[in-house]
Formats: structure tokens, C-alpha cells, sequence
């Protein structure tokens, strides 16, 4: 059964606009709060846990997700603005049955959407997906008055995360001596990810750590590096750290401003871990990852396993391989030995432990592995995104793949979060790379107009 709402990353849109509305966010939470009741089988009152990032509407649906869910019969804790990672840790800690993140994440403020946790602390499988859209379909009825849930707001919740991320180093790791230029991205991290790295001993220089309701990710952030690597620059500071709106993903910015993406990071983590003498035999991407990091892995005697997008994907992986390592180029890193989904602040952790261990820059650490010139551009797509039988299509895939050969590939693959296709082509020779990417991309365009 095809999924009517749910998509890669939970259920994601613009605001006001179906289904991301009040009125829908009232019924999704009951919806919700029936499913893991039914599935509790009665061992108890359910209780969820949710939290938001900084968009000014995430006020509006916090309210109408926790009124679905007391009415439903389910309790509810309430942490405010924590980054997606943290609500994943508080669903474990307080034993919740399940946690909800309000967050569009790394889109602009105008959008907004649900990601969900189990009681683990990982993503719905698919089945109980599923099960919420039927229930939507189901006539809203509220529980019996002393069977209504509560509400209640958690006091404590950005304390104890600063204190896990600062568990994940081991005891007397010290930043002392690092400055560290620290993009918030206006996000949910703005104000603990200042804390961590300073209570850590580092010199922390912040941006994008005012959020107004509107600005988040706005030329700030993971998504738009500019800003960032200019204050590193500007600062001379040691490292740049960025985070995406809801503090899930994170990309670093080297002594010299330039960019380190996830590919490159996942890299520096892997040798370190190597280096321990604490690695797997192997760490999982995706398709869009790097070739580069690929080989570079290859070469120190690593494997690479490739799986779908989507961080859902990557951590299923992981576990089927037993492997503690994967993530995206886009910075969302799993180190499931330190927790259990992606989490900015952890894996900016883990490549400093790497930083300080080399006693070398960023950009040594991120020259062992050779990135082959990659272009990626987003076609609009109005309707779906379907690309399967479209004649257009296919024959400008052909066409770009005879135009690389064996030096390079080619990737098509609609968005789970936005309404585009994103067009990828990866190769040895970097303007043909662009050329080809280019003439792709207007092909593709053309085909998903006609």
C-alpha cells in the first residue's frame, strides 16, 4: 500500500496549505495517540513526548497535536525548541511510548512537518505509517472525560542533552585552545550547541543563534555555508560548524573556509575510528554519496555499502551489516554506538576527537580522501516526480551516460521533502561533469513538462 502522507522523513510541507494545517495536525495526533494505544494492548497509559524547532508556527501545531493526542487518551510532555536528536533521547529517558518533532529542517520557514519516533528512539517502520494513515480515516472521537490525557512541560530538557552530548567524549577530552566559529542556523541547537563546545573548553564564536519565528535557515545554516566559512575566516578560527534547522545534520567549514561536507567528514570519523583500532569493516551511504569517499574507504581496507536516501535507510543498513558508521552528504551522520539517530552536535564531536587526536587541520584530515567533481541540480517537478516511462527522460539519461563512460555516473531521484527531481552527475573531468549535469538537467525538465 502506497503512503498518501507520509514521505521520507516523516510529513512535510507549507504551511497552511493541505495537509500541513491546524485542523489536520489535530486529527494526525489523535490518529496517532489510537495507534500506540491500540498497540499498547493495555499495559498502561500511553505518553509522548514532542518538540519543535523555531518556526513561528510551530507554536500553532504543537497546540493542536497535543489536543489530538489527550484527546485520544494519550499524556503528553512538552520540551519546546530541542533539536530532533534530543527529542529522539528524551523519548527514550522518559520511557515515552513515542516522540514527535515539529520541524521542517533544513527548509525555510514558510514550511513545516512531523517526524516521529518510536519508543527506541528510531524511526516508524513502515507498517505503523501506515497504520496512522488509516486511522486518519477514522472519525474523530474523544475518549471518555477521566480518560482524557495530560499535559505537562519538561523544565529540564536542554540541561540533560547538554550533559549526554558531553557524555559521548571520553573523560578529560578538552576543546581548551580551539576557537570555533558556530552557525545555529537559527535553529532548534541555538542555544545548546553554544553550550556544549564551550563547556567543553572551547572558544566559541556564534551565529544564526537569534531566531525570530522567520529566520531560520535563512542565509544561515548547513544549507547556505557562505556566511560561515567568511567568519572563520574572519576570526581566524580553527574549525566552522553548521547545523540545519532542527540540529539533525551538520557540515564543518576547515581553517581556510572552505567547505568539508558529510562525505568527507564520515571519511575523518572512519580513520579515526581506524586508527583506534575501534572501526567495523565497513560504513554505509547513499546513492548520492561521494565516489571519491568510496575509494578512499576501499583503499584503507574498508567496505561501502550504498543504500537509498533517506537517514531511515542508512540506519537500517547499519544494523543488517552491524556496522556503527553511515550517513549523507548532506552532513544527517548515524554513530549508533554513541545514539541512535542523526545527531549534529554528536557527530561535530566525534570529528573533533579526530581533529585533536591528528593534531593536524581540518584540511589534512580531509585531504586523505580525493572528492571527484559532482554536480547536483534540483529540477521543479509540479506533479510527482514520476520519471519511470517517460521517453524524455530516459533518453537524456542515456545520452549523458554515453557522454561519461566509465569516468562517471549519473543519478535521477525525486525528492522524499520537496517537490523536485535531483539530478546528479558525478565523473573524473570536472567541466564535463558540468556540461553534461546541465544538459540533464534542462532534458529532464522539459520531459517532466510534457
Amino acid at each position: 500500500m502506497n503512503k498518501r502522507y507520509f514521505g521520507t522523513d516523516g510529513i512535510r510541507g507549507t504551511v497552511g496549505q493541505a495537509p500541513i494545517t491546524p485542523d489536520f495536525m489535530l486529527k494526525l495526533g489523535w490518529a496517532f495517540g489510537r495507534v500506540f494505544t491500540e498497540r499498547s494492548a493495555g499495559e498502561g497509559r500511553c505518553s509522548v513526548i514532542i518538540g519543535k524547532d523555531t518556526r513561528v508556527s510551530g507554536y500553532m501545531f504543537e497546540s493542536a497535536l497535543e489536543a489530538g493526542l489527550v484527546a485520544a487518551g494519550v499524556d503528553v510532555k512538552l520540551l519546546g525548541p530541542m533539536p530532533t536528536p534530543a527529542v529522539a533521547l528524551m523519548t527514550r529517558s522518559h520511557n515515552a511510548d513515542a516522540g514527535i518533532v515539529i520541524s521542517a529542517s533544513h527548509n525555510p520557514f514558510e514550511d513545516n512537518g512531523i517526524k516521529f519516533f518510536s519508543a527506541d528512539g528510531a524511526k516508524l517502520p513502515d507498517d505503523v505509517e501506515l497504520a496512522i494513515e488509516a486511522m486518519l480515516e477514522v472519525p474523530l472521537e474523544t475518549v471518555p472525560p477521566r480518560a482524557i490525557g495530560k499535559a505537562v512541560r519538561v523544565v529540564d530538557a536542554a540541561g540533560r542533552y547538554i550533559e549526554f552530548c558531553k557524555s559521548t567524549v571520553p573523560e578529560g577530552f578538552s576543546l581548551r585552545g580551539l576557537r570555533i566559529a558556530l552557525d545555529c542556523a537559527h535553529g532548534a541547537t541555538y542555544a545548546i550547541a553554544p553550550a556544549v563546545f564551550a563547556e567543553l573548553g572551547a572558544e566559541v564564536v556564534p551565529m544564526g543563534t537569534a531566531p525570530d519565528g522567520f529566520n531560520i535557515n535563512e542565509g544561515v545554516g548547513s544549507t547556505d555555508m557562505a556566511s560561515l566559512c567568511a567568519l572563520v575566516r574572519a576570526k581566524n578560527a580553527d574549525v566552522g560548524i553548521a547545523f540545519d534547522g532542527d540540529g539533525d545534520r551538520v557540515l564543518f567549514a576547515d581553517e581556510q573556509g572552505r567547505v568539508v561536507d558529510g562525505d568527507e567528514l564520515l571519511y575523518i570519523i572512519a580513520m579515526h575510528r581506524l586508527a583506534l583500532g575501534t572501526a567495523d569493516a565497513g560504513v554505509v551511504g547513499t546513492l548520492m554519496s561521494n565516489l571519491g569517499l568510496e575509494l578512499a574507504l576501499r583503499e584503507a581496507g574498508l567496505d561501502f555499502a550504498r543504500t537509498a536516501v533517506g537517514d531511515r535507510y542508512v540506519r537500517e543498513r547499519m544494523a543488517a551489516e552491524g556496522w556503527h558508521l553511515g550517513g549523507e552528504s548532506s552532513g544527517h551522520i548515524i554513530c549508533s554506538d554513541v545514539t541512535t539517530t542523526g545527531d549534529g552536535i554528536v557527530a561535530a564531536l566525534q570529528v573533533l576527537q579526530a581533529l585533536r587526536a591528528a593534531d593536524k587541520p581540518l584540511s589534512a584530515l580531509a585531504a586523505g580522501m580525493n572528492r571527484l567533481p559532482q554536480r547536483l541540480v534540483n529540477v521543479r517537478s509540479e506533479g510527482n516526480g514520476v520519471l519511470e516511462g517517460n521517453g524524455t527522460v530516459a533518453a537524456a539519461v542515456a545520452a549523458a551516460e554515453a557522454a561519461l563512460g566509465d569516468a562517471g555516473r549519473v543519478l535521477l531521484r525525486p525528492s522524499g521533502t520537496e517537490p523536485v527531481v535531483r539530478v546528479m552527475v558525478e565523473g573524473r573531468d570536472a567541466t564535463q561533469v558540468e556540461t553534461v549535469c546541465a544538459r540533464l538537467a534542462e532534458e529532464v525538465a522539459r520531459g517532466l513538462a510534457s
